[in-house]
């Protein structure tokens, strides 16, 4: 399955998902792949024979980031049953907008919240949806739903063992405030949660100790190719290989190129005198990141995006 770089920058991460078997969008060129970038998953991933797409891809509205307080349960209906792009059997898969939450409190507005009224929406009856994988709140991309809970359970299943198989098993497009110093590469990196001014954040951890992992310290690993580059910027895939929450964020930050329109972790990315450096993350707190540039030309890519 394949996702769009959304065109909405403003507000919000500029992180899409992709499972890649979709259709090329309209104006992107394709880019030479680096080799064994994605190939395993690529091929275990590809379904066999054709299925009705509701429309293209390139042509799904794209509304930015949800203002999810201005919403009621019917309109995001709506919003998400315009979204489908692919609907076969069991299986239901829509282009998320970043700012929805996939799962949340009780009562809280959500994906998850709203399964039973967008299965009758979709004419499923009694066969509710279920969420079989799927990005976080602020990631734009394709959401794999199934209306069969056999189906549903062995999909998952699938994805658990190719994770522990260090298999990837989706890959995201970032485009990232800075360039990274290759052009592909892993980034390894011990991270924890921590509630920080009434906030959770993730931490980087050095030299981690056994002891740190049995507290809730985990080694995150990705994978990352520059696809393209502009304007200070690039246009990055990234493939996690381990789940652990903002893990593609902060390992971008890691690399000293946050991603734009990440609001929480690139306050932690400093400069002096043009030099990029790591602030101590325990003490640096979230801030509205501004981005430079106001357009950004991709060279690779045959298109122009704007924030």
């Amino acid at each position: 399955m394949r996702t769009v770089l959304a065109r909405e920058m403003g507000g919000c991460s500029v992180l899409g998902r992709i499972w890649g078997v979709w259709r090329r969008r309209p104006g992107v060129r394709a880019v030479p792949k680096a080799p064994g970038f994605g190939t395993e998953a690529g091929h275990r991933l590809r379904p066999r024979g054709s299925s009705k797409r509701s429309r293209p891809l390139g042509g799904q509205p794209f509304p930015g980031l949800l203002q999810l307080e201005n919403l009621s349960r019917e309109e995001l209906v709506d919003v998400l049953r315009a979204a489908v792009v692919d609907q076969k059997g069991p299986l239901v898969t829509l282009n998320k907008p970043p700012g929805l939450p996939v799962t949340g409190k009780p009562g809280e507005l959500t994906l998850f919240s709203v399964l039973p009224e967008l299965s009758q929406s979709l004419g499923l009856g009694d066969q509710e949806l279920q969420v079989v994988q799927a990005s976080g709140k602020e990631t734009s991309g394709l959401v794999l739903l199934s209306s069969c809970p056999q189906t549903a359970s062995r999909l998952q299943k699938f994805f658990i063992y190719s994770r522990r198989a260090q298999r990837p098993t989706a890959t995201y497009c970032a485009v990232t405030d800075g360039i990274p110093a290759t052009s592909e590469g892993k980034i390894q990196a011990a991270l924890k949660l921590e509630h920080v001014d009434g906030v959770d954040l993730v931490i980087p951890v050095k030299s981690p100790s056994r002891k740190d992992f049995q507290e809730g310290v985990k080694r995150t690993l990705s994978h990352f190719h520059v696809v393209a580059m502009g304007s200070g910027c690039a246009l990055v895939q990234l493939q996690p290989l381990t789940v652990f929450p903002s893990q593609l964020q902060v390992h971008m930050v890691l690399q000293l190129c946050p991603v734009l329109g990440d609001h929480t972790y690139s306050a932690r990315v400093g400069t002096v005198l043009g030099q990029r450096f790591l602030l101590p993350a325990e003490s640096t707190k979230p801030q509205r990141q501004v981005p430079k540039p106001t357009y950004l030309p991709f060279r690779g890519v045959g298109s122009t995006f704007r924030h």
